[in-house]
Protein backbone atom coordinates (compact mmCIF):
# COMPACT_ATOMS: atom_id res chain seq x y z
CA UNK A 1 0.00 0.00 0.00
CA UNK A 2 2.73 2.51 1.01
CA UNK A 3 5.18 1.52 -1.92
CA UNK A 4 1.67 1.74 -4.21
CA UNK A 5 1.29 5.33 -2.68
CA UNK A 6 5.08 6.27 -3.04
CA UNK A 7 4.94 4.77 -6.59
CA UNK A 8 1.92 7.22 -7.87
CA UNK A 9 3.46 10.44 -6.90
CA UNK A 10 7.10 9.13 -8.65
CA UNK A 11 5.65 7.78 -11.71
CA UNK A 12 3.43 10.70 -12.41
CA UNK A 13 4.39 14.18 -13.65
CA UNK A 14 3.32 17.50 -14.17
CA UNK A 15 5.71 19.19 -16.78
CA UNK A 16 7.96 16.75 -16.85
CA UNK A 17 8.35 17.19 -13.10
CA UNK A 18 7.32 14.25 -10.73
CA UNK A 19 4.65 14.72 -8.67
CA UNK A 20 6.39 13.86 -5.67
CA UNK A 21 8.79 17.23 -6.37
CA UNK A 22 6.06 19.37 -6.39
CA UNK A 23 4.90 18.18 -3.20
CA UNK A 24 8.44 18.40 -1.54
CA UNK A 25 8.51 22.44 -3.08
CA UNK A 26 4.91 23.45 -2.06
CA UNK A 27 5.45 21.81 1.37
CA UNK A 28 8.95 23.75 1.23
CA UNK A 29 7.53 27.08 0.40
CA UNK A 30 4.77 26.96 3.02
CA UNK A 31 7.38 26.29 5.93
CA UNK A 32 9.99 28.91 4.52
CA UNK A 33 6.35 31.63 4.35
CA UNK A 34 5.77 30.05 7.58
CA UNK A 35 9.25 30.77 8.92
CA UNK A 36 9.85 33.88 7.62
CA UNK A 37 6.37 35.34 9.39
CA UNK A 38 6.95 34.43 12.46
CA UNK A 39 10.72 35.75 12.51
CA UNK A 40 9.50 39.22 11.09
CA UNK A 41 6.45 39.28 13.66
CA UNK A 42 8.82 38.33 16.89
CA UNK A 43 11.44 40.97 15.68
CA UNK A 44 8.84 43.89 15.04
CA UNK A 45 7.26 42.82 18.49
CA UNK A 46 10.60 42.93 20.13
CA UNK A 47 11.62 46.30 18.60
CA UNK A 48 7.59 47.82 19.34
CA UNK A 49 8.71 47.15 22.77
CA UNK A 50 11.53 48.53 22.67
CA UNK A 51 10.17 52.20 21.16
CA UNK A 52 7.33 51.74 23.19
CA UNK A 53 9.85 52.38 26.23
CA UNK A 54 10.88 55.52 24.80
CA UNK A 55 14.56 53.60 23.71
CA UNK A 56 15.72 56.06 21.34
CA UNK A 57 14.14 57.44 17.97
CA UNK A 58 16.18 54.68 15.85
CA UNK A 59 13.92 51.69 17.50
CA UNK A 60 11.23 53.59 16.81
CA UNK A 61 12.48 53.98 13.09
CA UNK A 62 13.34 50.40 12.65
CA UNK A 63 9.58 49.45 14.17
CA UNK A 64 8.01 51.56 11.78
CA UNK A 65 9.99 50.13 8.90
CA UNK A 66 9.35 46.67 9.24
CA UNK A 67 5.69 47.40 9.12
CA UNK A 68 6.25 48.09 5.94
CA UNK A 69 6.96 44.83 5.06
CA UNK A 70 4.72 42.91 2.61
CA UNK A 71 2.99 39.95 3.45
CA UNK A 72 2.41 39.29 -0.74
CA UNK A 73 6.23 39.45 -1.71
CA UNK A 74 6.90 37.38 1.04
CA UNK A 75 4.34 34.79 -0.50
CA UNK A 76 6.43 35.45 -3.59
CA UNK A 77 9.69 34.93 -2.14
CA UNK A 78 8.36 31.70 -0.36
CA UNK A 79 6.92 30.12 -3.75
CA UNK A 80 10.49 31.13 -5.38
CA UNK A 81 12.42 28.66 -2.92
CA UNK A 82 9.84 26.42 -3.40
CA UNK A 83 10.14 26.58 -7.30
CA UNK A 84 13.94 26.31 -6.23
CA UNK A 85 14.28 22.79 -5.43
CA UNK A 86 12.50 21.99 -8.60
CA UNK A 87 14.31 20.62 -11.84
CA UNK A 88 13.72 23.08 -13.89
CA UNK A 89 14.43 23.58 -17.61
CA UNK A 90 17.74 25.92 -17.78
CA UNK A 91 15.41 29.05 -19.38
CA UNK A 92 13.52 28.82 -16.49
CA UNK A 93 16.58 28.74 -13.71
CA UNK A 94 16.88 32.56 -15.12
CA UNK A 95 13.50 33.88 -15.02
CA UNK A 96 13.68 32.82 -11.49
CA UNK A 97 16.78 34.35 -10.45
CA UNK A 98 15.47 37.66 -12.18
CA UNK A 99 11.87 36.78 -10.17
CA UNK A 100 14.40 36.61 -7.16
CA UNK A 101 15.98 40.34 -7.97
CA UNK A 102 12.25 41.87 -8.56
CA UNK A 103 10.96 40.50 -5.10
CA UNK A 104 14.33 41.83 -3.27
CA UNK A 105 14.00 45.14 -5.02
CA UNK A 106 10.39 45.69 -4.35
CA UNK A 107 11.15 45.21 -0.51
CA UNK A 108 14.06 46.57 0.08
CA UNK A 109 12.12 49.90 -2.14
CA UNK A 110 9.61 49.87 0.35
CA UNK A 111 11.60 49.34 3.54
CA UNK A 112 13.46 52.70 1.82
CA UNK A 113 10.58 54.28 1.19
CA UNK A 114 9.11 53.86 4.60
CA UNK A 115 12.57 55.09 6.26
CA UNK A 116 12.72 58.71 3.87
CA UNK A 117 9.38 58.93 4.54
CA UNK A 118 10.29 59.15 8.70
CA UNK A 119 13.60 60.63 8.63
CA UNK A 120 12.37 63.68 6.24
CA UNK A 121 9.65 63.93 8.84
CA UNK A 122 11.82 64.03 11.58
CA UNK A 123 13.90 66.39 9.60
CA UNK A 124 11.61 69.18 9.31
CA UNK A 125 10.20 68.51 12.73
CA UNK A 126 13.32 69.57 14.48
CA UNK A 127 13.60 72.50 12.04
CA UNK A 128 9.88 74.17 12.57
CA UNK A 129 10.04 76.96 14.86
CA UNK A 130 6.85 75.26 16.73
CA UNK A 131 8.51 71.81 16.76
CA UNK A 132 5.87 70.16 14.71
CA UNK A 133 5.79 68.74 11.23
CA UNK A 134 3.80 71.11 9.07
CA UNK A 135 3.15 69.74 5.21
CA UNK A 136 5.12 72.87 3.41
CA UNK A 137 5.83 72.80 0.24
CA UNK A 138 9.11 72.46 0.60
CA UNK A 139 8.60 69.42 2.72
CA UNK A 140 6.32 68.29 0.41
CA UNK A 141 8.61 68.76 -2.47
CA UNK A 142 10.99 66.73 -1.13
CA UNK A 143 9.73 64.07 -0.21
CA UNK A 144 7.68 63.41 -3.77
CA UNK A 145 11.39 64.10 -5.37
CA UNK A 146 12.86 61.47 -3.15
CA UNK A 147 9.98 58.90 -3.87
CA UNK A 148 10.42 60.00 -7.20
CA UNK A 149 14.28 59.39 -7.51
CA UNK A 150 14.08 55.69 -5.59
CA UNK A 151 11.56 54.06 -7.75
CA UNK A 152 12.65 55.38 -10.72
CA UNK A 153 16.49 53.38 -9.78
CA UNK A 154 14.80 50.53 -8.60
CA UNK A 155 12.72 50.24 -11.99
CA UNK A 156 15.90 50.82 -14.28
CA UNK A 157 17.76 48.16 -11.71
CA UNK A 158 14.92 45.69 -12.23
CA UNK A 159 14.39 46.62 -15.99
CA UNK A 160 18.34 46.19 -16.59
CA UNK A 161 18.48 42.62 -14.61
CA UNK A 162 15.44 41.87 -16.88
CA UNK A 163 17.65 42.32 -19.87
CA UNK A 164 15.83 45.42 -21.06
CA UNK A 165 18.28 47.98 -22.76
CA UNK A 166 18.01 50.68 -20.15
CA UNK A 167 20.39 53.12 -22.24
CA UNK A 168 18.16 53.38 -25.01
CA UNK A 169 15.31 53.35 -22.31
CA UNK A 170 16.84 56.52 -20.51
CA UNK A 171 17.30 58.28 -23.68
CA UNK A 172 13.76 58.09 -24.82
CA UNK A 173 13.20 59.30 -21.51
CA UNK A 174 14.93 62.04 -21.39
CA UNK A 175 13.13 62.96 -24.99
CA UNK A 176 9.95 62.78 -23.17
CA UNK A 177 10.81 64.27 -20.80
CA UNK A 178 11.52 67.72 -22.69
CA UNK A 179 8.31 67.20 -24.43
CA UNK A 180 6.67 67.17 -21.04
CA UNK A 181 8.46 70.26 -19.67
CA UNK A 182 7.29 72.36 -22.89
CA UNK A 183 3.46 70.94 -22.40
CA UNK A 184 2.99 71.62 -18.71
CA UNK A 185 5.72 74.52 -18.17
CA UNK A 186 2.93 77.00 -16.42
CA UNK A 187 2.53 73.97 -14.21
CA UNK A 188 6.65 73.68 -13.47
CA UNK A 189 6.20 77.46 -13.18
CA UNK A 190 4.57 77.06 -10.33
CA UNK A 191 6.18 73.88 -8.61
CA UNK A 192 9.51 76.13 -8.81
CA UNK A 193 7.46 79.09 -6.99
CA UNK A 194 6.59 76.67 -4.46
CA UNK A 195 9.88 76.05 -3.94
CA UNK A 196 11.43 79.11 -3.86
CA UNK A 197 8.66 80.22 -1.27
CA UNK A 198 9.69 77.40 0.91
CA UNK A 199 13.41 78.16 0.70
CA UNK A 200 13.40 81.73 0.88
CA UNK A 201 10.34 82.03 2.96
CA UNK A 202 8.59 85.11 2.18
CA UNK A 203 5.54 83.68 4.03
CA UNK A 204 4.62 80.60 6.31
CA UNK A 205 1.19 78.81 6.98
CA UNK A 206 -0.97 81.09 9.88
CA UNK A 207 0.79 84.51 8.62
CA UNK A 208 -1.87 87.26 7.65
CA UNK A 209 -0.49 88.72 4.43
CA UNK A 210 -1.75 91.37 1.76
CA UNK A 211 -1.20 90.72 -1.99
CA UNK A 212 -2.30 93.46 -3.99
CA UNK A 213 -5.83 93.79 -3.50
CA UNK A 214 -6.00 90.64 -1.27
CA UNK A 215 -5.48 90.17 2.43
CA UNK A 216 -5.64 87.38 4.58
CA UNK A 217 -4.12 84.29 6.59
CA UNK A 218 -2.10 81.72 5.05
CA UNK A 219 -3.97 78.33 5.15
CA UNK A 220 -2.00 75.71 3.03
CA UNK A 221 1.15 76.49 0.65
CA UNK A 222 1.33 73.71 -2.10
CA UNK A 223 2.93 72.76 -5.01
CA UNK A 224 0.69 74.84 -7.53
CA UNK A 225 -0.94 77.43 -4.94
CA UNK A 226 -1.20 79.16 -2.02
CA UNK A 227 -4.70 78.70 -0.21
CA UNK A 228 -5.43 82.36 1.80
CA UNK A 229 -8.47 82.93 3.86
CA UNK A 230 -9.82 86.19 3.60
CA UNK A 231 -11.44 88.15 6.13
CA UNK A 232 -14.72 87.96 4.56
CA UNK A 233 -14.44 83.95 5.23
CA UNK A 234 -13.89 82.93 1.83
CA UNK A 235 -11.08 81.35 1.07
CA UNK A 236 -8.39 83.09 -1.81
CA UNK A 237 -6.92 80.29 -4.07
CA UNK A 238 -3.86 81.75 -5.61
CA UNK A 239 -1.01 80.51 -7.98
CA UNK A 240 2.26 80.44 -6.49
CA UNK A 241 4.23 81.95 -9.52
CA UNK A 242 1.24 84.99 -8.86
CA UNK A 243 2.45 85.28 -5.56
CA UNK A 244 6.05 85.34 -6.33
CA UNK A 245 5.76 88.26 -9.15
CA UNK A 246 3.82 90.28 -6.78
CA UNK A 247 4.59 92.24 -3.87
CA UNK A 248 3.58 90.46 -0.70
CA UNK A 249 3.33 92.39 2.79
CA UNK A 250 3.48 90.37 6.09
CA UNK A 251 1.72 91.49 9.18
CA UNK A 252 2.52 88.85 10.99
CA UNK A 253 6.07 89.69 11.30
CA UNK A 254 5.35 92.98 12.08
CA UNK A 255 6.62 93.84 15.96
CA UNK A 256 5.47 97.46 16.29
CA UNK A 257 3.30 99.81 13.74
CA UNK A 258 4.46 103.43 13.27
CA UNK A 259 1.07 105.54 12.82
CA UNK A 260 1.14 109.08 11.47
CA UNK A 261 -2.39 111.12 11.52
CA UNK A 262 -3.20 115.04 11.04
CA UNK A 263 -5.49 116.96 12.49
CA UNK A 264 -6.69 120.48 11.19
CA UNK A 265 -7.74 124.05 13.56
CA UNK A 266 -9.19 127.03 12.13
CA UNK A 267 -6.70 130.54 11.70
CA UNK A 268 -8.69 131.70 14.72
CA UNK A 269 -5.93 129.69 16.74
CA UNK A 270 -3.27 131.79 18.41
CA UNK A 271 0.04 130.68 19.07
CA UNK A 272 -0.53 130.46 22.38
CA UNK A 273 -3.08 127.88 21.59
CA UNK A 274 -0.79 126.07 19.76
CA UNK A 275 1.70 125.73 21.86
CA UNK A 276 -1.05 124.10 24.25
CA UNK A 277 -2.27 122.28 21.81
CA UNK A 278 0.70 120.59 20.80
CA UNK A 279 1.89 119.95 24.44
CA UNK A 280 -1.55 118.04 25.00
CA UNK A 281 -1.27 115.50 22.13
CA UNK A 282 2.06 114.75 23.66
CA UNK A 283 0.98 114.31 26.88
CA UNK A 284 -2.26 112.22 25.60
CA UNK A 285 -0.19 109.83 23.95
CA UNK A 286 2.70 109.18 26.27
CA UNK A 287 -0.38 108.27 29.18
CA UNK A 288 -1.24 105.66 26.77
CA UNK A 289 0.31 102.09 27.41
CA UNK A 290 0.40 100.52 24.58
CA UNK A 291 1.83 103.79 22.82
CA UNK A 292 5.24 105.21 22.42
CA UNK A 293 5.31 108.79 21.96
CA UNK A 294 7.55 110.28 19.14
CA UNK A 295 6.54 114.18 17.99
CA UNK A 296 4.14 116.23 17.53
CA UNK A 297 4.40 119.27 15.12
CA UNK A 298 2.48 122.53 13.83
CA UNK A 299 3.10 121.08 10.16
CA UNK A 300 2.48 124.03 7.49
CA UNK A 301 -0.15 127.26 6.95
CA UNK A 302 -3.12 125.25 4.65
CA UNK A 303 -5.35 126.78 2.44
CA UNK A 304 -8.24 127.08 4.40
CA UNK A 305 -6.80 125.66 8.06
CA UNK A 306 -3.64 125.26 10.29
CA UNK A 307 -1.72 121.97 9.45
CA UNK A 308 -0.56 119.62 12.93
CA UNK A 309 0.71 116.12 12.45
CA UNK A 310 1.33 113.66 14.80
CA UNK A 311 3.72 110.73 15.29
CA UNK A 312 3.57 107.56 17.54
CA UNK A 313 4.25 103.79 17.88
CA UNK A 314 1.83 101.23 19.20
CA UNK A 315 4.06 98.82 20.55
CA UNK A 316 1.20 96.01 20.16
CA UNK A 317 1.02 94.68 16.30
CA UNK A 318 -2.46 93.73 16.53
CA UNK A 319 -4.90 95.99 14.25
CA UNK A 320 -7.62 95.75 16.73
CA UNK A 321 -5.09 97.22 19.59
CA UNK A 322 -3.83 99.72 17.15
CA UNK A 323 -7.55 101.55 16.27
CA UNK A 324 -8.54 101.13 20.02
CA UNK A 325 -5.47 103.67 20.89
CA UNK A 326 -6.00 105.77 17.81
CA UNK A 327 -9.99 105.69 19.23
CA UNK A 328 -8.77 107.09 22.73
CA UNK A 329 -6.14 109.34 21.61
CA UNK A 330 -8.82 110.86 19.24
CA UNK A 331 -11.44 111.27 21.95
CA UNK A 332 -8.68 112.62 23.99
CA UNK A 333 -7.78 115.20 21.45
CA UNK A 334 -11.33 116.82 20.80
CA UNK A 335 -11.58 117.45 24.85
CA UNK A 336 -8.02 119.29 24.61
CA UNK A 337 -9.20 121.24 21.47
CA UNK A 338 -12.63 121.97 23.27
CA UNK A 339 -10.89 123.18 26.75
CA UNK A 340 -8.87 125.51 24.55
CA UNK A 341 -11.63 127.08 23.22
CA UNK A 342 -9.95 126.24 19.92
CA UNK A 343 -12.37 125.22 16.78
CA UNK A 344 -11.44 122.28 13.91
CA UNK A 345 -11.44 123.52 10.78
CA UNK A 346 -13.47 122.11 7.76
CA UNK A 347 -12.24 122.41 4.17
CA UNK A 348 -13.73 125.84 2.90
CA UNK A 349 -12.29 127.98 0.18
CA UNK A 350 -12.44 132.20 0.45
CA UNK A 351 -12.80 133.97 -3.00
CA UNK A 352 -12.16 137.53 -2.69
CA UNK A 353 -13.47 139.49 -5.64
CA UNK A 354 -11.03 142.61 -6.77
CA UNK A 355 -13.59 144.47 -9.07
CA UNK A 356 -16.89 144.14 -10.16
CA UNK A 357 -17.99 144.86 -14.02
CA UNK A 358 -19.94 148.07 -14.50
CA UNK A 359 -23.45 147.82 -15.30
CA UNK A 360 -23.92 148.08 -19.21
CA UNK A 361 -26.15 150.20 -20.75
CA UNK A 362 -29.74 148.43 -21.49
CA UNK A 363 -29.74 147.83 -25.23
CA UNK A 364 -32.53 150.05 -27.10
CA UNK A 365 -35.39 148.47 -28.02
CA UNK A 366 -35.99 147.06 -31.23
CA UNK A 367 -38.06 149.33 -33.61
CA UNK A 368 -41.22 146.77 -34.74
CA UNK A 369 -41.80 147.08 -38.35
CA UNK A 370 -44.56 148.79 -39.77
CA UNK A 371 -47.34 147.04 -41.87
CA UNK A 372 -46.31 148.91 -44.43
CA UNK A 373 -42.80 147.29 -44.28
CA UNK A 374 -44.04 143.88 -44.30
CA UNK A 375 -46.47 144.46 -47.49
Amino acid sequence: MTEDFIGFFTAHTILGIPLANWVLAFLAATLSYLLTTTAIRFVFRKVQARASAGNGHLTYMASEVLAATSTTLLLLASILVGIGLLDLPERWLGRVSSLWFVVAALQVGLWTNRALALGLHRYFSRHNATGTFQASALATLSLWGVKVLLWAVILLAMLSNLGVNITAFVASLGVGGIAVALAVQNILGDVFASLSIAVDKPFEVGDFIVVGTLAGTVEHVGLKTTRIRSLGGEQIVMANADMIGSTIQNYKRLQERRVVFEFRLTYECTSEQIRQITQRVENIIKNEKQARFDRCHFRSFGESALEFETVYIVLDASYNVYMDVQQRINLAIMEAVAELDATFAFPARTVHVASLPEPSAQPARTQQPSRAQHA
